[in-house]
C-alpha cells in the first residue's frame, strides 16, 4: 500500500490558493462573468488580492467587470510585464481557445482554478487531507493502471491548478467508446441530462443497433430542441421526458439558464432563473435499457439512487459524469460498487480547460 498523500505531493509544495496567498507577483484574472466571480470569491475569503481583469486583445471594447474597464492581453503585458500571475477564469473545449491557454502556460505562471462547478467543498489541502482514505479508496477500486494515473493527476491538478496535469489525462471520445463501450450490442439507452439531443446523436453513430431511447432534459428552453430533434430522427426512436433525474418523483426548484450548465445544484446568477420542475426516478418510467448516461448538473448521486432499481435488473453499462462536485471523485464509484459489486470501473477525460468532462465508466 503506498502513501497516497506522498505519492501526490511527490513534486507539490503546497496547494494553488496557499501559494496565491504568499505570491508577490501581480495577480491577474483571464476572463469575466460566472467563473471570474467564483474565484473573486474564494480570494475574498483567503485574502488574495487580484490587480486587473483582462481579456484577449480583439475581444475588449469597452467591456465592465464590477465596475472597472476589462484590459487587453497586451495592455496587461506593457502594465505589469511578463512575470505576472495569470488565473484563468473560463472553461473551453475548442482547440484553438485551449491553445492559445496553453500558449501562455508558456510564457507565464499560469493556472486554472478547480472550482466546484455545482456548490460543494473546494478541492485544498485541507479537503484532501479530510478525504484521503476515501479518495484512495476511490482509486483503489478503477481497473486499470490507466484509470488509477488519471485518477493521480486529476487530483494534482485540482490541487495546483496546473495544465501539465490535466493534459496527461486527455484521451479521445471514439478511442474510449471503442476501448470501454459495447456500442454493438447497445439497443435501449438513457441518457439524463440530454441537452439539445447531442449525445444521443453522437452515440447514434457508435451505436448502429439503438432503437429505443430515453432522453431526460429539465430546461424547457432546452427541451424544445430536444423535442425538435427527437422528431425529426429516423435512426431509433427518441422519446423525450422534460423531467429532472432524481431520486424521488416529485417536484423541485431548479436552477434555469438555458444552457447545458441549468442544474438543480448549479449556482444562481443574474442570468438564471428558479423555477419548479418535475423530477423522476429513472427506474419509475424505464423498465429495460442497455446503457445510461449521467451528466446532470451536481445531482449524479440522485440520478444514480433513482436507477437503483433496473441497474440491479438490466445491469446496464454506466457512464456518469464526475466533475460537478468534488465529493463524487469518492461517493460516486463507492454508490455505483454498492448496487452492482461486480462493475468494472475505468475513468477516462476529454480535452477541455478546466478538468470537465471527467467519466466514471461502469462496465458489466
Amino acid at each position: 500500500m503506498i502513501n497516497y498523500k506522498n505519492h501526490i505531493f511527490d513534486e507539490l509544495k503546497c496547494d494553488l490558493w496557499t501559494h496565491l496567498k504568499s505570491t508577490s507577483k501581480p495577480i491577474l484574472i483571464y476572463g469575466m462573468g460566472n467563473g471570474a466571480d467564483k474565484i473573486i470569491g474564494y480570494f475574498e475569503k483567503f485574502g488574495i488580492e487580484y490587480k486587473d481583469v483582462f481579456a484577449s486583445d480583439g475581444f475588449v471594447r469597452g467591456h465592465l467587470y464590477r465596475g472597472k474597464r476589462v484590459i487587453s492581453y497586451s495592455e496587461a503585458c506593457e502594465k505589469y510585464g511578463k512575470d505576472i500571475i495569470i488565473i484563468l477564469s473560463f472553461g473551453s473545449r475548442l482547440p484553438d481557445v485551449m491553445n492559445i491557454m496553453y500558449e501562455l502556460d508558456e510564457q507565464h505562471e499560469f493556472y486554472a482554478p478547480d472550482v466546484p462547478v455545482c456548490n460543494g467543498e473546494l478541492f485544498t489541502e485541507e479537503f484532501f487531507d479530510l478525504h484521503l482514505s476515501d479518495l484512495y479508496y476511490a482509486r483503489e477500486m478503477m481497473a486499470d493502471e490507466k484509470s488509477k494515473l488519471i485518477f493521480d493527476n486529476i487530483i494534482r491538478y485540482k490541487l495546483t491548478g496546473k495544465l501539465k496535469y490535466l493534459k496527461a489525462t486527455e484521451d479521445i471520445e471514439e478511442n474510449v467508446n471503442k476501448e470501454l463501450l459495447k456500442c454493438d450490442i447497445y439497443k435501449i439507452y438513457a441518457d439524463l441530462g440530454a441537452y439539445n439531443g447531442d449525445t444521443v446523436r453522437s452515440y447514434l453513430n457508435y451505436c448502429p443497433n439503438l432503437e429505443k431511447i430515453y432522453a431526460f432534459e429539465p430546461d424547457i428552453r432546452n427541451f424544445k430542441k430536444l423535442s425538435a430533434y427527437a422528431e425529426s430522427e429516423s435512426r431509433a426512436t427518441v422519446l423525450p421526458f422534460n423531467y429532472a433525474s432524481f431520486d424521488k418523483n416529485e417536484t423541485v426548484e431548479f436552477i434555469s439558464s438555458g444552457n447545458r450548465n441549468s442544474s438543480k445544484n448549479g449556482t444562481n446568477s443574474h442570468k438564471s432563473k428558479v423555477i419548479p420542475i418535475e423530477a423522476r426516478r429513472l427506474d419509475s418510467i424505464v423498465e429495460a435499457v442497455d446503457f445510461i448516461k449521467y451528466d446532470v448538473e451536481g445531482s449524479e448521486y440522485e440520478a444514480i439512487m433513482g436507477s437503483e432499481k433496473i441497474i440491479k435488473a438490466s445491469q446496464p453499462d454506466l457512464l456518469v459524469s464526475l466533475y460537478h462536485r468534488n465529493e463524487d471523485m469518492y461517493l460516486l464509484p463507492s454508490l455505483v460498487k454498492s448496487i452492482h459489486p461486480e462493475y468494472k470501473l475505468y475513468l477516462r477525460r476529454f480535452p477541455y480547460i478546466p478538468a470537465w468532462d471527467l467519466n466514471l465508466y461502469a462496465i458489466k
